[in-house]
């Protein structure tokens, strides 16, 4: 019988399931193994730590494992590539893929077929998929550079839309919910602590933003709503490269990350946006599980050596 290690290792935190052929057998959870959050040393701790309780969990030894797909994050750096090797091959028998996190989330949806994937989360990156398997990008490029509609976005627009009401006098409860949570005592330090270097997680901020718009905070509805307008726009560019390289007229969009899961003033203004650019595009109901797209790739790994 052959085992299978699917490991999704997001912005936040990282997730696993070891299963076999047909069940998932066990399923764990550690913090961040994503090495530019976490120093490696502590990469290294929650990913060991994370391998030990689902060996457990699925009474199945790490040396039984035939095949491991790990979805991660900077891949193209490679000192990233190289920890993910070392560890996970120190602990792990087997063979090791290793695929960009949002490459398991479009498998979650799609196994392998075409579709487009919108990753929302702390960051956010949009790809897609044509039928001949070539592969399309829009956005990822990181906090400082895009991320659009993402976690980290939302908590940075919040703030500036808070300091440009303040400097019109417009009213909004953002700048005073923003420095309750900071636990700021005066705008001044909410300032200081916006601009200390290396900054605060922004993404934090989020839930704050929620709350504001849930009590009609019109800026905070704004900026929630601008988000999913930037998805959406990032969603557009990536199917017009699938139809200008001769894809179906029809496109699916899956969706996945916490943003557009739980938010759904972001995900309604993504999808109107969608309907107005590109009404070829249509968005699936459900959110995807990226873990699912990570095991079906070791499964699938399994079937082409047998």
């Amino acid at each position: 019988m052959a085992f299978f290690l699917a490991i999704d290792a997001g912005g936040t935190k990282t997730r696993c399931l070891l299963a076999d052929e047909t069940r998932i057998l066990g399923q764990a959870s550690a913090g961040s193994v994503k090495l530019m959050r976490v120093s490696e040393a502590d990469a290294t701790s929650h990913l060991q730590t994370m391998l030990k309780e689902v060996s457990q969990a699925a009474n199945v030894s790490l040396g039984e494992i035939s095949q491991t797909c790990i979805g991660l994050a900077g891949l193209s750096i490679d000192a990233v590539r190289e920890w993910a090797e070392r560890e996970v091959g120190s602990l792990v028998s087997g063979n090791l893929h290793l695929v960009g996190d949002q490459e398991i989330a479009l498998d979650g949806a799609f196994r392998g077929g075409p579709g487009i994937l919108i990753a929302a989360g702390t960051g956010s990156n949009v790809i897609g998929r044509a039928a001949d398997g070539a592969m399309y990008q829009a956005g990822g490029w990181g906090p400082a550079l895009g991320d659009e509609g993402s976690g980290f976005w939302i908590g940075q627009e919040a703030l500036r839309a808070g300091f440009w009401a303040k400097d019109r006098g417009i009213a909004t409860t953002l700048l005073q919910e923003i420095g309750n949570f900071w636990e700021a005592k005066s705008l001044g330090e909410i300032v200081e602590m916006a601009n200390v270097r290396p900054g605060p997680d922004l993404s934090a901020l989020v839930p704050i933003v929620v709350r504001c718009a849930e009590a009609g905070d019109e800026l905070a509805i704004a900026v929630l709503e601008r988000a999913g307008v930037e998805l959406a726009e990032q969603v557009a560019l990536v199917a017009l490269k699938m139809k200008e390289s001769g894809g179906k007229r029809k496109i699916e969009a899956a969706y996945t990350g916490s943003i557009l899961e739980h938010i759904s003033l972001v995900r309604a203004a993504m999808i109107a946006s969608l309907k107005a650019s590109s009404p070829g595009v249509k968005v699936m109901e459900d959110v995807i599980d990226s873990l699912q797209g990570a095991l079906w790739r070791a499964r699938e790994a399994e079937k082409r050596i047998s």
